[in-house]
């Protein structure tokens, strides 16, 4: 026994040794997630106060640093990932891989809206509740209408200044009515109305461009580019080998990033959790509510999305799922689906093995309309709203909940505010009051963590259920462009004409091996 232990020790200490070292960076940044939370649960319970603004700043300043990097990445690798992917591949071969994308985007996005509605007409968190018994935040919704959100959203579609779509949006804002034009309505009534009686159509509208990135518009953007480029053929070569270049560099830059992830997720969760109003309001007053969305988003992300890619791949997603960890960690402490796509890039390209033809091209394009949590969540909120007012609705009210739940979530990185007023759009269209979102908003910040999550989930399973659909046709296509790097000489006469024609891929002939390129020229020019 002592001898079979002396064989067999040895190897299983380097293996688990091997599996410690390759997976590090994962096992710390699942501990970042819960030492933060534990962090955060001893710094709220040793005073009694509650900690200032100021004082959390100082505890949110190294996750701040870290979100700021992750940021200054987003732009720069999303438009130069997906133009350098949607280039390299022929016109036909980035439809099919786009039409296999949308598609299952959609099917996931419906299954977990009618997953939403389930739940919540089943378990009814809202029944017996009373809208004055809720605590609600003195930020109201901001007025809005279904159509200006939708008019908003495809004018983001296309920004008229791409310098400006970097860092702005453009947004539709209702003006009150005036005293004059109150006075006015108030005699044609003939009775008191306040001002919130006059109609939202017959406000004034005025046009805005808020402070906000439009990923939305940059994404159709590239798409566009990268396909042009492709058409180009060799025209568009050298501009297609600047964003394949870019592209790369960028996935560098990440890899650096992602060993602050540990450090960072740490202190971004601690300080949110320490700006927390109460830790009762989630098991109080809102907490069927807050359990109803928890056991959806669980459903659907490790049920439904996992039966889905197992169906498909015929694999279990298991070690997939683990691979992910890092972004799923960053996912949600920053709680931006968008924030974490440079970490997502570098989980499924390095660690899933993802063909990077394929993640560049869907992650981007995920991560701005693939939001199966904020699809299920905003279904969930309208009828938890209508339960507490006492409302009843109609089959057909449920319907318009789920169709408009829908284009919602595919068009929140499109609209300013997209919390909040995603929410309201929903809403509106089944005759809810807007101010109710109020009722929501003391849980949304730390739901909104699980949402991100979900919806990076689903971004990462669905590139891994595309690449396994496209692999015949990628294998049929030429492998994606290396970039090949020259050593550096002492003496340029170093190079010759053999590693010249090599690069280009040209013969090499005896005579001309080890031959100066600059004298076989010249011998061949006289």
């Amino acid at each position: 026994m002592s001898k079979f232990r002396q064989e067999t020790w040895p190897a299983f200490e380097s293996k688990v040794t091997g599996c410690m070292r390759s997976n590090a960076l994962t096992i710390l940044s699942v501990l970042g997630v819960l030492s933060g939370g534990i962090l955060a649960v001893i710094l709220r319970y040793a005073r009694d106060g509650r900690y200032t603004q100021r004082e959390i700043a100082y505890v949110m300043f190294p996750g701040d640093l870290f979100l700021r990097m992750l940021k200054a990445l987003i732009i720069p690798l999303i438009v130069s990932s997906l133009i350098s992917a949607i280039g390299s591949l022929d016109l036909k071969m980035s439809g099919k891989i786009g039409a296999r994308a949308v598609a299952y985007y959609m099917s996931t996005t419906c299954c977990a809206v009618v997953l939403g509605i389930i739940l919540a007409t089943s378990i009814r968190p809202g029944k017996g509740g009373n809208v004055d018994e809720i605590s609600r935040p003195t930020q109201g919704a901001r007025p809005t209408t279904t159509p200006d959100l939708l008019m908003d959203l495809v004018r983001n579609l296309f920004p008229p200044n791409l310098i400006q779509a970097c860092i702005a949006q453009y947004k539709t804002v209702l003006v009150p009515p005036t005293d004059e034009q109150f006075l006015a309505a108030m005699n044609a009534t003939e009775g008191p109305i306040n001002k919130t009686a006059i109609p939202l159509s017959e406000w004034r509208m005025k046009y805005e461009i808020e402070p906000s990135t439009n990923i939305l518009g940059l994404v159709v953007f590239a798409l566009v580019l990268g396909i042009t480029l492709g058409k180009m053929g060799p025209k568009g070569k050298p501009l297609l080998d600047l964003f394949s270049c870019l592209s790369e560099a960028f996935m560098i830059i990440t890899s650096w990033v992602i060993h602050l992830s540990p450090i960072g997720v740490l202190f971004l969760v601690t300080a949110q959790m320490l700006e927390m109003e109460s830790f009762e309001v989630i098991v109080g007053q809102l907490g069927m509510y807050f359990l109803t969305v928890m056991l959806g988003l669980f459903t659907h992300g490790f049920i439904v999305l996992t039966s889905m890619y197992f169906l498909i791949t015929k694999r279990m997603p298991f070690q997939f799922i683990g691979n992910m960890a890092e972004a799923l960690a960053t996912a949600f402490a920053t709680s931006s689906s968008t924030a974490t796509v440079p970490v997502a890039l570098a989980c499924l390209e390095d660690k899933n093995g993802i063909d990077p033809r394929v993640t560049r091209f869907v992650m981007p394009i995920g991560a701005t309309i693939n939001m199966d949590g904020t699809a299920l969540y905003e279904a969930v909120a309208a009828l938890f709203i209508a339960q507490v007012r006492g409302i009843s609705l109609t089959l057909g009210n449920i319907i318009a909940i789920s169709i408009t739940s829908t284009a919602a979530s595919i068009g929140a990185a499109g609209i300013p505010q997209a919390g909040l007023v995603t929410m309201v759009m929903v809403l509106d269209t089944v005759g809810l009051p807007a101010e109710d979102v109020t009722l929501i908003l003391a849980v949304d910040w730390f739901l909104d963590r699980f949402r991100t999550f979900t919806n990076v989930l689903g971004d990462s399973l669905g590139a891994g259920i595309v690449n396994h659909l496209s692999k015949k046709d990628l294998s049929e296509m030429p492998p994606p462009q290396q970039f090949v790097t020259i050593p550096p000489m002492a003496n340029p006469d170093d190079f010759t004409l053999e590693m010249e024609k090599e690069l280009n891929g040209m013969a090499v002939t005896t005579a001309e091996r080890s031959q100066p390129a600059e004298d076989v020229w010249q011998s061949t020019s006289m």
